[in-house]
């Protein structure tokens, strides 16, 4: 049977960190993975997390299954962190929220969930986007197009044409979104636009589909979530694909949700009722331990104000990295103004680098870059900037 199966293709993301790992060089530097660093290179363990943990320890009494749809109190603090307590989508009961194994598995639930309720429709996602979201949603049985998004030539949105976009998308089709820190570019929709954007999708009927992986990691946990309100507001049937992996640093316990808002309660719940068909054919119930790290923290006063105050640690940190780069570029010569890098968002960033150059960053100085030039600034240190930025300007030029 496996006489003829050929090795796939290495990840163009993951199998970069393999190379990196089997990298000799001890100056080598990964810019690839979509992982925070802290100052000294390091992935932490959140001190919230770790104080939530050693409850946890003392207070569990069973390690049973989960429901198929996880823990109500998880699902509803998640729902807390998206709309607020007092959020109409919440206090209408129009909201549902099913625990998944992180972000993509909140992803490929919801791929699940429309190929087998609305047929073999086309989910719309930005170009570029994260290189699994094609996949993901092939996986699923669904059809894949793209619509306008980042201008190389203004390192910024190609506005125009992606609401026209839009505006062309059939109704029934999905339209995927990044509700902040978009991944690859770093460049986000400005709150005006997303009014605009909610609504031509209800005018269209479409579905919006929002990954919302990032929470925090732009300007803050509330102002990130308003993304979210226009869509609310516009009382839109939407979903929300949120991930605990960077603001919890939950990474390897793979911690997301699958939030759906549709326009009634009944509603809500009978989506629901599909999405656990989906989920129960699928892994069948979700992991513990990550959700209840999750919950603990956030329904506790104490802790959860520990780890806000985490979570802002990192931002500030990963923005002062991007406006360290910045400079630090400028020092080393580099004549092309890559002040853009400083007014974008989250981990990551469109670099402007050529295939080329992340070759040549890779061969000769190792630093290891995604090959359409997206870095994350997160794995930037100040101990590794000098070097960095001296082996980016020599290929430049």
């Amino acid at each position: 049977m496996f006489e003829k199966i050929q090795p796939a293709p290495p990840d163009a993301i993951l199998g970069l960190t393999e190379a990196f790992n089997a990298d000799a060089n001890p100056r080598k530097i990964n810019l690839g993975v979509g992982v925070y660093k802290d100052a000294n290179g390091q992935t932490p363990v959140l001190d919230s997390v770790k104080a939530a943990e050693r409850r946890l320890l003392e207070s569990e009494k069973s390690k049973n299954y989960m429901p198929i749809d996880g823990s109500p109190k998880y699902a509803g603090l998640v729902q807390g962190l998206l709309f607020g307590n007092k959020g109409e989508a919440v206090a209408s009961g129009r909201s549902a929220t099913l625990h998944t194994p992180g972000g993509t598995g909140a992803l490929r639930v919801t791929g699940d969930y429309l190929r087998a309720n609305h047929g073999q429709i086309t989910i719309h996602m930005s170009d570029p986007t994260w290189p699994n979201h094609p996949q993901i949603f092939e996986a699923a049985g669904l059809k894949v197009a793209t619509y306008p998004y980042f201008d190389p030539a203004t390192n910024g949105l190609k506005l125009d044409e992606m609401l026209k976009a839009l505006d062309k998308v059939p109704a029934g089709d999905a339209v995927l979104l990044h509700g902040c820190c978009h991944n690859p570019t770093g460049v986000d929709l400005p709150p005006e636009v997303w009014k605009q954007v909610a609504g031509i999708l209800a005018k269209r009927g479409a579905l919006p589909v929002i990954d919302f992986a990032y929470q925090g990691f732009a300007d803050g946990l509330q102002q990130d979530a308003q993304c979210l309100e226009a869509f609310v507001t516009g009382g839109s049937d939407f979903m929300v694909c949120s991930s605990f992996s960077k603001n919890f640093g939950l990474y390897n316990e793979r911690v997301g949700a699958l939030t759906l808002v549709a326009s009634n309660k009944e509603r809500a719940a009978a989506v629901l009722s599909q999405a656990k068909r989906v989920v129960r054919a699928n892994y069948s119930n979700p992991p513990a331990h990550g959700a209840s790290i999750v919950t603990t923290i956030l329904e506790d006063a104490a802790l959860r104000r520990q780890w806000e105050e985490e979570v802002k640690q990192m931002r500030d940190r990963i923005n002062h990295m991007r406006s360290l780069f910045v400079d630090t570029l400028k020092a080393k010569g580099v004549r092309k103004d890559m002040s853009f890098i400083a007014r974008q968002r989250g981990m990551f960033s469109f670099s402007g680098l050529t295939k080329a150059q992340v070759d040549k960053l890779r061969t000769e100085h190792a630093v290891y870059v995604v090959g359409s030039g997206r870095i994350s600034v997160a794995g930037m240190t100040d101990a590794n900037m000098d070097a960095l930025c001296g082996a980016i300007a020599r290929v430049m030029g």
